[in-house]
């Protein structure tokens, strides 16, 4: 699905973000990003899919460039980044508006979107009158209405609360489990990303280069219980590790 082959990356004359990263994965895989901040992480998924140009190597996405497979990519960020003007519905439909799709089908595949991040409901509600959750499901829901064959996450969860976003993981593999994609999704969270990931890639800083690529062996679908198991707890420990390593360096 998507190749990455010496990957690097510079702003102008500053310093190397990502230095020579390779990796290969395969279709509906989810990857998680993992390591200190500035090692590179949100630089990373915003070169998958052409929101910026890498300085050297290479990008290629069922073997087109990020700029040739933008249509295939969805992007939800850290910020729900919500028009405030606009409901939720007109919110959650807007990608397809700007696309040049019928409102009859646009309001079909809204509706059908919005009943799987489990905000029917909440259709005619304004951004103001959305708890921080609620927004992020919006978001998603905006990201997955063309239909993307891969998804990238960039900490969409980072300023809810531990509770709030355990649910919103396990509503995200919910939606997933439905509406198959291949993920990319940066976190700060060695737990967040050991119970969304197929793989989590830990990336050490100065420049960003891959440390660790750790191997999550849980299958999907997964529910809350997988965080109380001895298997689950003990990768956490080693994930840490490798992960303290990163960050002493």
């Amino acid at each position: 699905m998507v190749e990455i082959r010496d990957l690097s990356k510079r702003y102008g004359k500053g310093p190397q973000i990502l230095d020579s990263i390779n990796l290969e994965v395969m279709h509906e895989e989810f990857i998680s990003f993992l390591g200190p901040s500035g090692c590179g992480k949100s630089t990373l998924l915003k070169t998958l899919c052409g929101l910026i140009n890498s300085s050297s190597g290479s990008v290629k996405i069922k073997g087109k460039s990020p700029d040739e497979a933008r249509a295939d990519c969805g992007f939800v960020f850290q910020d729900a980044n919500l028009l405030p003007w606009l409901c939720v519905q007109q919110n959650a439909e807007l990608s397809l508006k700007i696309r040049g799709v019928p409102k009859s089908l646009r309001r079909e595949k809204s509706e059908a979107l919005l009943k799987l991040v489990g905000l029917s409901e909440s259709k005619e509600k304004f951004p103001r009158q959305l708890s921080g959750g609620m927004r992020m499901r919006v978001s998603i829901a905006r990201a997955l209405a063309t239909s993307p064959s891969i998804l990238l996450l960039d900490e969409p969860f980072a300023s809810l609360d531990e509770m709030r976003r355990n649910r919103l993981n396990e509503d995200l593999l919910r939606i997933r489990n439905q509406d198959l994609f291949t993920a990319f999704y940066v976190t700060h969270s060695v737990g967040e990303a050991l119970f969304l990931s197929s793989r989590v890639v830990i990336l050490s800083s100065n420049p960003g280069r891959i440390h660790t690529i750790i191997d999550v062996p849980f299958e999907y679908p997964r529910t809350a219980a997988l965080r109380e198991s001895s298997a689950y707890l003990d990768l956490l420990v080693k994930t840490t590790h490798s992960l303290r390593e990163v960050t002493v360096e």
